[in-house]
């Protein structure tokens, strides 16, 4: 019996697109906020070929209230950040992930009374 210790070519590992530390701390920084406020409840990340997803749900068995995207194929044009909401409508793209994830600061309203 030939035993091969080499994998399979179509075994190769995949490079995924990721956010990194700070661009997660930026996203969790906002996440928390609304947490606090009780507007959000609970997040998944995908880590994918293309692009990094963060989603954010209110309650973990529905579809996402937003997705924040990060596809590093726009970083030329309109940039690698967006805020998706629930309809696909685009909320905010941008180069600078703290500008993009601004639209969704602007969700949270306190209200005094």
């Amino acid at each position: 019996m030939l035993l091969s210790l080499t994998p399979p070519e179509t075994a190769k590992a995949v490079p995924l697109i990721s956010f990194n530390r700070l661009e997660l701390n930026e996203i969790l920084r906002v996440y928390g906020r609304m947490v606090a406020a009780g507007e959000w409840r609970d997040y998944a990340i995908d880590h994918l070929r293309d692009k990094a997803v963060f989603s954010i749900f209110r309650r973990s068995s529905e579809m996402p209230l937003y997705k924040v995207i990060k596809d590093p194929e726009l970083r030329n044009r309109q940039g690698a950040y967006s805020v998706v909401a629930a309809g696909g409508y685009v909320m905010k793209r941008g180069h600078d992930l703290r500008q993009v994830l601004a639209v969704l600061d602007g969700k949270l309203k306190l209200v005094h009374g």
